[in-house]
This record gives structure tokens, sequence and C-alpha cells, in this order.
């Protein structure tokens, strides 16, 4: 599975945004993630993909499309 579809499921199946909505230009804020949804889904990708992301400073301001990115990244390292 690719990181846009880890974070897609993380995100509708565990925080019940709308599948449609998962776009990457899609901001976590528009996706009504606030700071403590934001650390859940930070320890979820962890978890989940074995990687870490301690570095990584998640806001809201963020889109879907940069935190593939940075998730892409960690996991192909």
């Amino acid at each position: 599975m690719t990181a846009e579809q880890e974070i897609a499921t993380l995100l509708t199946g565990t925080f019940g945004v709308e599948p449609v909505e998962v776009r990457p230009e899609a901001s976590l804020r528009e996706l009504g993630m606030d700071s403590l949804a934001l650390e859940e889904l930070r320890v979820l990708l962890e978890e989940r993909l074995r990687i870490d992301l301690e570095d990584v400073q998640l806001t809201t301001r963020e889109t879907v499309g940069q935190l593939a990115t940075v998730v892409g990244e960690k996991t192909a390292a």
C-alpha cells in the first residue's frame, strides 16, 4: 500500500472523513483534523508503517499530499 493509500485508509476508517474529501490538495484542517487528531494520526502511521515521524511537525495547514510526501520519504529510507 502506498503512503497516500495508508493515509486515506486512516482518515476514512479512523477519523470518519468521507473518501471523496481525501484529495492531495485538501488541507488537514478542511478534513476536520485538530491537533489531537493529528497526533493520533502520526502515531497510527508510525505503528502501521514502522517509521519514525517524531521530527515531523504536523499542522492543520498541511495537505494530504504534503503528508503523503513526507511519509513516502520516511518509508523509502
